[in-house]
């Protein structure tokens, strides 16, 4: 039956086959010949009995349906008649084979179980699609489009040049009527279309058209319908209506929104004559009013449904790549349709809360192109609803946007389990804020403030960040940085005081709650521990304010190329001076504590304790500054130094208004008039702008003149009062003389050891108003009266970062034995007595063009302050020592083994400042003399008898100490280890026997520096290497050890890389099954973690040896 259909449909749309039918015809005449010819070969071949079946059953559908017309003279709908018959015939012939299928299920072949089951029986062979497809086109063609209204779909005509001839062929005046026309053809293919394998062609290329006419049936206005498309009934329309809403339920949203825009037509714009013609020589027409209402409408509808908006965004994007101009505006485009609330929404704020929520799925996709192309619409979305409709923005968006840290900081945790905020929802709420501020990069006033109420928290987060290994880092840090860098200055200091502590309690984290590691590198808040003992409360509170202002430090140092640092800098130094004149106009009141009630004396208390802490953390903030930051990033304008000095002479007359002449105000003061001196000395030409921003110096120099006891330094402020005001009209003598002092004239004597510093007349004043000034200090480092101190600088990986309690000068250096804030540190630069080369400076890079000489010091004088008790002179001479010996000083060179014996002394001292630079030294020393350095360390390592006391045994401290050195050597031999390293392996393989623990693991850790470095030297090695790592990672009790050996396989595996099958071919299985043991029965999670790194990388290496890229060359062997 199936096959007697199907032949009677390809009978009906055969094409033509005797050209004498279209010879000189035209073309609508040949259609006409064409379906008469085909409707005739039909007739006839039924009665021959050829098809007997479909004759039979098409009878029978006839006799039962009511709407067929026998009579009509429309050729082109009688032949349509006959395929909606076929047709019907044959989606009930497989409505029965279906029922019966199911009903009666094959039984399956228990020989062959792993055939495929059986095909349902409306399965449809390729050729059979290929003859359903082309009936639904002719269905559609000549029973549906003609009989369109103008402007409802596309016309025939815009489609082909062959439509304007079949609406030509089409007859309007024969019964039955176009409108009937159109719904019985509407009806069949919609009761066709429940069979999901007749469904399919119907849809995919025939659902814009069945729309239209579904449009057209239930909701065409009755007076715009012509006398002979009348006759539809109220029941009618109403069911074409149920319908179109049915199929606009179950076909994929996307595919709908876009035929509905479709079904919208073209802008507005004239268009005359009928809707035939060709194809290229008419314009869209535009859809009638009631059709662009309706499809406004239903687009509304689908829009406000779930996944409404993920819906409209797909329609319009799909198929158009990634990049390109004509993708960013479409997004921008979409982004404007969601943000606009439309005119069939109840209301807005209905509208904004079903789609808002929506907008934000949208950043969640993974898909690389998706995730892009979503992510660009919602981004502009989100953006322009917060500029345009701030109210809904923040109800709607922003708030949940910013639940997950809003948590952080509100509630209790009493009834909250131990996450309180999961881990998921912190990364989704990072990567939301950073899609749509950093990469979206449109700031306003709402997004800002909504992210200022946040600030706190996320901070918080990113200094916990900064403490583990975690994705978050990042995002959090640009976050940070761009809302610093939009927002007002007043409020971005304002939120970098909060931060530091100095408006009060910082409010990151809600009470006993605090930020944990998460299982896939994000950060979760959980319930923190209590801790019962109050010096470790008062500990924890007061490392974790000081991690805090680092990692605002850090964050300002990324900073750079802006000017909040250093305005920032100079807001603290301003509080710094206010707090002084402050304590010295506080008078102590005797308060009578016998009156108050106990409410009142804790408010008075907790004042003045809340009073310290801000002093406190106002100190601790400008030493860090002072300490981590370069002077490039603090003073980086020149109206900033211009305001640091101002600073600094603002304080020197606090002092002198309330009569007081200490050594620190002194100092203060001679450093701010010798700035002053040098920017007036002429060494650089200032322009008018330079000496408008020196006006601010005016008024504390009137002061200083006025008030300061010593006639010298009247005359000299007054001077250099005079010399400002008039731009350097007037410029007396003792601005030069003062200059001198602390600039001297490199041809006048110096002691050894110092060195000039003076800058060329061609330099501009921008740039010597940048770069701080530096002058000779005596061995001790106390700068005498009148002379700025010279500054030094330290890297960061180096120099361990202590709380210290002054305020230095414009360039970072090390504290010594002052205690005021204005009195800045002396530091020693080197310790030979030649000056050093051009463009280089000890500690920094020196600017290019400037001839900078901090004062030297001679190799002697170095070695005392290294004996030197005092732990800042001790450091600083320690690592002068050691850049000696770095940059190849002959008097350094010659005395190696002095300063061996005074490097292994110091690696016994307390202080981490000491003995990490005697560690230093001893490394530096090792890479230049590998041989006889090497051999006495490896005797200290390995013996464990020190210098001073060789019959005594090392500490567990200095033995691992020593074990760092030989660490660092290990790693700065390079190509040299296999040379040097032999004897370094049998030191370490001893060392893994040591009875301590933490002897084994250094030891450990140190072999696996040394193997990985090693190439092929290490095969002969290989056995006894298997042989210690094997039984210690199954024999040892400490969990550190087995941690070690574990990754000693790890970085030899990594080392060796390709060369592992050759190098450790005999050892390797023995390896493997040592790893596979660790992470099948070692109970530490981190040693079964550092096993699963090992084995990936011992898979990495394994596939690139079994399947080895593929090179495309060819070897040319040269025969001899």
């Amino acid at each position: 039956m199936t096959t007697a259909l199907l032949k009677s449909l390809s009978i009906l749309t055969k094409p033509i086959r005797d050209s004498h039918l279209s010879d000189g015809l035209s073309t609508q005449t040949t259609l006409l010949s064409a379906l008469q010819t085909n409707l005739s070969e039909l007739r006839e071949r039924m009665s021959a009995g050829e098809l007997e079946e479909a004759h039979l059953m098409l009878e029978e559908t006839r006799r039962e349906i009511t709407w067929v017309c026998s009579d009509t003279d429309d050729l082109t709908w009688g032949f349509v008649q006959e395929c909606l018959l076929l047709l019907f015939c044959l989606a009930r012939h497989f409505t029965r084979l279906l029922e019966d299928f199911h009903q009666n299920p094959a039984a399956p072949n228990l020989r062959t179980p792993e055939a495929a089951p059986p095909l349902p029986p409306d399965v449809l062979s390729v050729a059979q699609q290929k003859t359903l497809g082309t009936v639904l086109q002719f269905v559609v063609t000549l029973g549906l489009c003609p009989y369109l209204a103008p402007g409802v779909g596309v016309a025939l005509g815009l489609r082909s040049a062959f439509g304007a001839a079949v609406e030509e062929a089409v007859r309007h005046d024969v019964a039955p009527v176009g409108e009937r026309r159109l719904l019985i053809t509407t009806n069949v293919l919609l009761d066709v279309s429940t069979l999901s394998s007749l469904a399919t062609p119907v849809f995919t290329r025939h659902l814009g058209d069945i729309m239209a006419a579904l449009c057209q049936l239930a909701y065409r206005p009755e007076g715009e319908s012509t006398k002979s498309n009348k006759g539809l009934t109220v029941e009618e329309r109403k069911s074409c209506k149920e319908a179109l809403h049915n199929l606009l339920g179950k076909v994929y949203q996307p595919i709908v929104i876009k035929e509905l825009l479709v079904l919208q037509g073209g802008p507005k714009q004239a268009s005359s004559g009928s809707r035939g013609g060709s194809a290229g020589g008419k314009a869209l027409i535009q859809a009638p009013p009631w059709l662009r209402r309706l499809c406004g409408q239903l687009l509304s509808e689908r829009l406000m449904q779930p996944h409404g908006v993920q819906a409209v965004v797909r329609a319009i994007l799909e198929g158009t790549g990634a990049g390109g101009d004509s993708d960013w505006r479409k997004c921008d485009a979409v982004a404007k349709i969601l943000a606009s609330c439309p005119q069939q929404s109840l209301s807005a704020e209905s509208y904004y809360s079903q789609v808002c929520p929506q907008i934000l799925e949208l950043l969640h996709f993974k898909d690389k192109l998706t995730a892009q192309q979503f992510q660009r619409v919602a981004t502009r979305a989100v953006l322009t609803m917060v500029q345009e409709r701030p109210e809904f923005a923040q109800r709607f968006l922003l708030l949940p946007l910013l639940s997950p840290l809003h948590r952080c900081t509100e509630g209790t945790g009493n009834d909250l389990s131990q996450d309180a905020v999961q881990e998921w929802e912190l990364t989704r709420c990072i990567e939301d804020i950073y899609k749509i501020c950093v990469v979206g990069n449109n700031p306003s006033e709402v997004l800002l403030k909504a992210l200022d109420d946040a600030f706190s928290t996320l901070f918080s987060l990113f200094c916990f960040t900064k403490q583990n290994v975690s994705h978050l880092r990042i995002p959090c840090q640009e976050i940070l940085i761009w809302c610093l860098s939009h927002s007002k200055r007043s409020v971005a200091l304002s939120l970098l005081k909060r931060l530091c502590g100095l408006l009060g309690e910082v409010d990151g984290v809600r009470h006993d709650f605090q930020f944990s590691p998460g299982s896939e590198g994000g950060a979760r808040l959980t319930v923190r521990e209590p801790i019962s003992d109050e010096d470790d409360v008062l500990f924890e509170k007061v490392s974790g304010d000081q991690w805090r202002v680092q990692c605002l430090v850090q964050l300002l140092e990324e900073m750079k190329d802006s000017d909040m640092p250093g305005e920032f800098f100079l807001l603290l130094l301003q509080d710094l001076t206010a707090l002084a004149a402050e304590k010295e106009d506080r008078v102590e009141e005797v308060v009578d504590t016998s009156s108050m009630t106990l409410l009142e004396l804790e408010q008075h208390l907790l004042g003045r304790e809340i009073g310290h802490g801000q002093r406190l953390a106002l100190l601790q903030t400008l030493a860090i500054m002072c300490e981590g930051l370069p002077h490039t990033a603090l003073l980086r304008k020149p109206t900033q130094v211009v305001g640091f000095i101002v600073s600094m002479l603002k304080r020197a007359c606090v002092g002198l208004e309330h009569g007081i002449d200490s050594p620190v105000e002194s100092q203060t003061l001679s450093m701010g008039m010798g700035l002053v001196a040098t920017l007036l000395s002429g060494a650089a030409e200032l322009s008018a702008d330079d000496y408008l921003s020196m006006a601010t110096l005016l008024p504390p120099l009137e002061q200083i003149s006025q008030q300061h006891p010593e006639t010298v330094i009247q005359e000299l402020a007054s001077d250099l009062r005079a010399t400002i005001a008039t731009h350097g009209a007037y410029h007396p003598k003792t601005v030069s003389r003062t200059d001198c002092q602390h600039n001297p004239d490199p041809s006048t004597s110096q002691p050894t050891g110092q060195s000039s510093n003076t800058l060329p007349a061609n330099i501009p004043s921008s740039r010597l108003l940048s770069i701080p000034q530096t002058s000779p200090t005596s061995r001790r480092g106390d700068a005498s009266p009148g002379q700025p101190p010279s500054t030094h600088s330290y890297s960061s990986e180096d120099t361990p970062r202590t709380l210290v309690s002054q305020v230095p000068t414009s360039s970072v250096s090390r504290p010594k034995h002052t205690t005021d804030p204005g009195e800045a540190p002396k530091v020693k630069d080197s310790c030979h007595g030649t000056e050093p080369k051009p463009g280089q400076s000890a500690g920094r890079i020196a600017n290019p063009g400037i001839s900078e000489g901090p004062p030297s010091k001679a190799f002697t004088e170095c070695l005392l302050e290294a004996c030197d008790p005092d732990v800042p002179s001790k450091s600083v001479a320690l690592r002068s020592l050691t850049r000696s010996v770095r940059d190849g000083d002959k008097e350094a060179l010659q005395n190696k083994d002095k300063l061996l014996t005074l490097f292994l002394e110091n690696l016994e001292h307390e202080d981490s400042f000491v003995y990490l630079s005697a560690i230093q030294g001893l490394a530096v020393l090792a890479d230049t003399f590998p041989e006889q350095i090497l051999q006495r360390l490896l005797g200290e390592y390995q013996t464990g008898a020190t210098v001073c006391s060789p019959k005594r045994q090392h500490s567990l401290e200095t033995c691992l100490k020593v074990g760092e050195v030989l660490m660092r050597a290990s790693r700065a031999m390079g190509d040299l280890a296999p040379h040097y390293g032999r004897p370094l392996i049998g030191v370490f393989l001893n060392g893994t026997r040591d009875k301590r623990s933490s002897v084994r693991a250094s030891s450990l850790s140190n072999l696996g520096e040394l193997c990985q470095r090693l190439n092929f030297s290490l095969g002969p090695l290989a056995q006894e290497l298997s042989t210690c790592l094997t039984a210690l990672i199954k024999t040892d009790r400490e969990a550190e050890v087995r941690r070690a050996a574990v990754h000693v396989i790890a970085l030899v595996l990594r080392g060796l890389s390709d060369k592992t099958t050759q190098v450790l071919g005999d050892v390797l299985l023995e390896l493997y099954r040592a790893l596979k043991w660790v992470v099948r029965s070692d109970p530490d999670d981190v040693a079964v973690l550092h096993a699963q790194l090992a084995l990936e990388e011992l898979d990495v290496v394994m596939r690139r040896f079994i399947f080895p890229q593929q090179k495309l060359e060819k070897k040319i062997v040269v025969l001899p």
